[in-house]
């Protein structure tokens, strides 16, 4: 990952420096090229800003806790009744697995199966597409 950011950091400085030299070269409508490449830029910080941050670990010390109490609360509220009500235990043992896997799935989105390969293929698209 830090080398393909190496290389976009590089392809940038490279596409920054050819468009100051047209912008001396030609006439004033390049210059709305420099805005142009600069919010590009700015995007393309921002994506990898936000695929590298990750909530503190005590968001997910909350989240594990939560699950613990949660599932002491029910099972001190069930261990009263005579019978157990096995749909309701596995329901929510499987209620709470499956918020937990999607949150951290969410959190880290090009591991699990809730993928972004579309977003990427587009950005892979529109590369090809300038050259």
């Amino acid at each position: 990952m830090a080398a393909e950011l190496e290389h976009v950091k590089r392809v940038e400085s490279q596409i920054w420096t050819q468009a100051l030299a047209a912008e001396q070269n030609l006439a004033p409508a390049a210059r709305l090229l420099l805005p142009a490449l600069n919010q590009m830029f700015d995007i393309s910080t921002k994506r990898a800003m936000a695929m590298n941050m990750h909530p503190p670990t005590a968001i997910y010390a909350m989240l594990f806790g939560l699950a613990l109490i949660a599932s002491t609360i029910a099972g001190y509220g069930m261990a009263r009744a005579e019978s157990r009500a096995w749909f309701h235990v596995i329901g929510f043992a499987a209620v709470v697995a499956i918020v937990a896997y999607v949150i951290l799935d969410i959190e880290h989105p090009r591991l699990g199966f809730i993928r972004i390969d579309a977003l990427d293929r587009a950005l892979v698209d529109l590369r090809a597409s300038m050259q």
